[in-house]
């Protein structure tokens, strides 16, 4: 079989829809190597994490041959990539983040990949014209790919909501994380990474884009009503909400010592991060599916998260919900899991369970599966 991807993310973006493109292609690789992929993408940019390519004879990438395509990418992966795709005689084309390219011959089986409706929910966090593109763009995939993968149910849900779709040409496929965050770092290897960054002998984590919507001041406010004092290490690019939590640790006196704000952490380092802390606390008033979640499971680290939505997918039965604005009740859930040994024990067992139904031989089973069912 050779399959076509939309690569643009996986070399252009370094988060999270970059994250799920990356992983996803380069499991398919390892894991059936028999077949061919060609990943199609409008510029390349120097990524080292896709510097695995090289080494695997049926991989390659596709860009735009014409002066008008190369000049004008997004008309290249908008419109003419179809001539592209036929061209290079693909079998099954997946388009990774949301969208497809306009389709006029239906030989070829399309599949689109949605994450989340977050800016139908939350309108008001998007400019109005990007939310016009957005829902066009969302709008043309979901009618017109052969088949929709949501990442969780409750992407799977919005979508029937927000656009009429037809659940039965919908599956979930859950998303994996990288390779690394299921590897057990040794005690020097951690050493060399609490060092690096500075890192206190025990700290609660967070990691995400620091803005509203992950909602970091709930963590933070929460603290304040804490029996035991523990500090806050936050991994995650800044937005302008940075400016609000400065305000807020200024008139909370937040002692600086007790927060740590990194970012642009390697995927090598993260893992090593997630190891070294106490607590994982994601008080997200929404996702797609929350991938840091399943990295904290993997790393053998207890998870504080909303309740509802996706996180009971991501998180498992014995992760520890809250309700995201609760600050009494996410106090007592930080101090509740840092203070008893068993009940810590059991979530992190437990966790590590759960997190095998995310490995990437099953997620890669499941796709291969949705490919192969497509051409039959």
């Amino acid at each position: 079989m050779r399959i076509g991807f939309d690569a643009k993310r996986a070399y252009q973006n370094f988060t999270g829809l970059g994250n799920y493109s990356r992983d996803l292609i380069e499991n398919l690789i390892e894991l059936y190597p028999s077949n061919e992929y060609r990943l199609f993408a409008p510029k390349e940019n120097k990524n080292p994490r896709l510097n695995y390519l090289s080494s695997h004879k049926g991989v390659s990438t596709i860009f735009p041959e014409t002066p008008l395509n190369k000049t004008f990418k997004g008309l290249w992966r908008s419109i003419n990539m179809e001539k592209s795709i036929i061209k290079n005689e693909i079998d099954v084309y997946h388009g990774l983040s949301n969208e497809i390219p306009r389709i006029k011959s239906h030989n070829i089986p399309y599949v689109v990949t949605i994450h989340d409706l977050i800016f139908k929910r939350y309108p008001r966090n998007y400019r109005n014209i990007d939310r016009k593109i957005y829902n066009a763009k969302f709008r043309y995939a979901v009618k017109h790919a052969d088949l929709t993968i949501a990442i969780s149910e409750q992407t799977k849900n919005d979508i029937v909501n927000y656009y009429d779709a037809d659940p039965e040409k919908i599956k979930v496929i859950y998303q994996t994380c990288h390779k690394n965050f299921r590897k057990e770092y040794s005690s020097e290897l951690l050493h060399h990474i609490k060092k690096k960054f500075n890192l206190p002998d025990q700290f609660i984590l967070n990691v995400g884009t620091i803005e509203t919507r992950k909602n970091l001041i709930s963590i933070i406010n929460s603290m304040a009503l804490m029996k035991i004092k523990a500090p806050l290490v936050v991994v995650g690019k800044k937005t302008k909400y940075m400016n609000f939590i400065n305000v807020q640790l200024k008139k909370l006196k937040f002692d600086p010592s007790q927060i740590t704000f990194l970012h642009d952490v390697s995927v090598e380092d993260l893992p090593g991060i997630y190891q070294l802390s106490s607590l994982f606390v994601y008080p997200s008033i929404f996702e797609g599916f929350g991938i840091p979640i399943l990295e904290a499971l993997c790393c053998g680290i207890p998870v504080i998260t909303t309740k509802g939505g996706c996180f009971g997918e991501a998180g498992g039965k014995y992760s520890m919900y809250i309700e995201p604005h609760n600050m009494e009740e996410l106090a007592h859930k930080m101090d509740e899991c840092l203070t008893y040994s068993k009940k810590r024990e059991k979530m992190i067992i437990k966790g590590l369970l759960h997190a095998k139904r995310f490995e990437p031989e099953i997620i890669s089973k499941e796709l291969m599966q949705a490919y192969h069912g497509l051409l039959q």
